[in-house]
């Protein structure tokens, strides 16, 4: 019996192999950049926010 190839088994691996492993990498740089300590003030400033009194 011959494999049949399917735009849903090209779509799926597709999916596999290219975008699950650039999504880990976009939240991991997202991750990295929030949890830098050079942006500890701006994010604590923008805590802050809602609180503050104009």
């Amino acid at each position: 019996m011959k494999a049949v190839i399917s735009i849903e088994n090209l779509a799926s691996s597709f999916v596999v192999t290219l975008w699950t492993p650039l999504f880990i990498g976009i939240f991991i740089a997202i991750v990295v950049y929030a949890l830098w300590p050079r942006n500890k003030r701006l994010f604590d400033t923008a805590a802050r926010m809602p609180l503050r009194r104009d």
